[in-house]
């Protein structure tokens, strides 16, 4: 028998979200490499040292203004509501493969990770392009860009760690994957990890 499927993402949306984890990817593996020299043979990556240098503002901003459509897209998505704190409160329960609350679009944990990104993107962009050399590097004072260095490693850190947990719990969903890759997922798992939101959609048809 066919199984029904939801739509969950658009192919347009499955796109940004993989321009935007490439870029998030090389990234970090740029970045770990500048950050700690036991990883700098990683920027062979990119061909060379001085290659991975010069790239990696430049992807850093595709990856701002990727995930900043994806911002304007779901903001209105993650907005926390009681439901979202009940489901924090009982993440035990979920990770035995108990869903709690009546869960819209995203639970608790997908909010939080959305935030988090949002902030942590911010800080990145902020503090990378003080410390960008040679081109806006040279408008701040060694001060100021040693403190911009801080929050960028700082806020690197935090973001590394949230995706790790982001790429751990979707894999950790059955179905969950086959949404962001074919952007659709069955009824059975709508109604199970995202009561309101498919009951939103089933009647939307």
């Amino acid at each position: 028998m066919k199984e029904k499927l939801i739509q969950r993402y658009s192919a347009s949306e499955r796109i940004n979200h993989w321009i935007v984890a490439v870029c998030f990817v090389l990234l970090a593996v740029s970045g770990l490499a500048f950050f700690y020299p036991a990883f700098f043979w990683l920027t062979g990556i990119f061909g060379t040292p001085q290659l991975a240098r010069i790239l990696h503002p430049f992807i850093g901003v595709v990856m701002f203004l990727g995930f900043f459509i994806q911002f304007f897209r779901y903001w209105h998505h993650n907005i926390l509501n009681r439901e979202d704190v009940k489901w924090m409160k009982s993440v035990k329960e979920v990770l035995k493969g108990n869903e709690v609350g009546d869960i819209g679009r995203y639970n608790g944990g997908q909010k939080g990770m959305f935030w988090v990104m949002t902030l942590c993107l911010l800080a990145l962009i902020g503090s990378g392009i003080i410390a960008w050399r040679p081109y806006f590097a040279i408008h701040f004072p060694i001060p100021v860009i040693r403190i911009a260095l801080l929050v960028h490693s700082a806020s690197a850190v935090a973001l590394i760690a949230s995706i790790i947990v982001h790429v751990y719990a979707a894999l950790w969903v059955k179905g969950t994957i086959r949404a962001m890759v074919e952007g659709v997922v069955t009824h059975a798992w709508a109604k199970k990890h995202h009561p309101k939101w498919y009951r939103e959609m089933t009647s939307k048809k």
